[in-house]
């Protein structure tokens, strides 16, 4: 099978951690793929939704550390200082029985962010060449796009919510694209908290946009208690609405075996 990179893009607050949590937990326990999971939400709280409570340092710690050495004259000239970061990096992944997680965190310090970006594409290339499927949570927005740090990325899925805002921004997500030249294999629409009378709309706007539609996650009052108890959505029973949704989503994808 071959090597998949697949991103979850959108608007902010629609509900792309949740998908990416839902997918991530369907795929692990099929124990078929290895996976690496890459939360590049500077938020950084998909591994409160994995379960994951011991988290090590993120990539942007890291690499704040590695910049700070080297203004301090620390780190030896000989010394591949590209290769010492990538050694880091290995260090700080996150190991569970079902799958590998990365965080990348935030860079301190103006413009750290930019060079933190460029080095997540890097990252995704080295890292996903020893996984089955590496799947990214992007951060909100056009950022990555606009960076080009998703150049890498064999499916891209766009995610909204039931609003005109989450629709315009997946537009401007395909449009992006585009213009800058970065082709995917595979471009999804997914809806979120929509019902069989508002999924015709979204079909719709996939349609309109030209991207393909795999399907909507329900609103769901168990994702929302666990949330507002902070439990893991790694512990939803299987019979679960949005993890049933999950599923079809998946297998819409052809990543269901």
């Amino acid at each position: 099978m071959d090597k998949i990179v697949l991103a979850i893009s959108g608007k902010g607050g629609v509900g792309k951690t949740t998908l990416a949590a839902s997918m991530l937990k369907i795929l692990s326990e099929k124990k078929q793929k290895s996976i690496l999971a890459i939360d590049a939400d500077p938020d950084s709280n998909l591994s409160d939704l994995l379960g994951i409570k011991t988290v090590k340092k993120t990539v942007g710690n890291v690499t704040d550390e590695l910049k700070k050495s080297l203004a301090k004259g620390e780190i030896p000239a000989d010394v591949i200082k590209m290769d010492l970061l990538e050694y880091r990096i290995l260090e700080i992944l996150e190991e569970t029985p079902n799958f590998d997680l990365l965080r990348m965190g935030r860079s301190e310090g103006e413009g750290c962010y930019c060079s933190l970006n460029k080095f997540l594409t890097d990252i995704i290339d080295t890292l996903s060449k020893n996984y089955d499927l590496t799947l990214v949570d992007e951060h909100a927005g056009l950022e990555h796009l606009s960076r080009r740090t998703d150049r890498d990325v064999d499916v891209m899925v766009i995610v909204t919510d039931p609003s005109s805002m989450g629709f315009q921004t997946a537009r401007r997500i395909k449009e992006l694209a585009e213009e800058v030249h970065i082709e995917f294999k595979k471009t999804y629409l997914v809806g979120n908290r929509f019902s069989p009378d508002t999924e015709p709309i979204l079909k719709n706007v996939a349609s309109k946009i030209g991207i393909e539609y795999a399907g909507y996650l329900p609103q769901d009052d168990d994702v929302l208690k666990y949330n507002f108890a902070g439990r893991p959505l790694f512990e939803l029973p299987p019979e679960n609405p949005v993890l049933q949704a999950t599923r079809k989503i998946l297998a819409n994808m052809g990543l269901l075996e």
